[in-house]
């Protein structure tokens, strides 16, 4: 994933940041506890295509994350 693509990228739900999954080819929204998928290099960024972060998911992401906007709950 290019970094400067990733700097840009936001979540369209919530407009909040978004965290490079490289081994699950993800986005991770923890503001709308979604991951959008990337397919073929390209993120595709539409709540239809991605999937919901299940609460252990979402719970190990912001161990790792604690900075990131996961405080609102969709």
């Amino acid at each position: 994933m290019d970094k400067k693509l990733l700097d840009i990228l936001v979540c369209p739900v919530t407009k909040g940041p978004l965290i490079y999954d490289k081994a699950n080819a993800e986005l991770i929204s923890l503001s709308a506890h979604l991951a959008y998928p990337i397919r073929d290099n390209i993120p595709v960024m539409l709540e239809d295509e991605a999937r919901r972060l299940s609460d252990e998911e979402y719970q190990a992401w912001r161990k790792k994350h604690p900075g990131e906007g996961g405080a609102a709950t969709p």
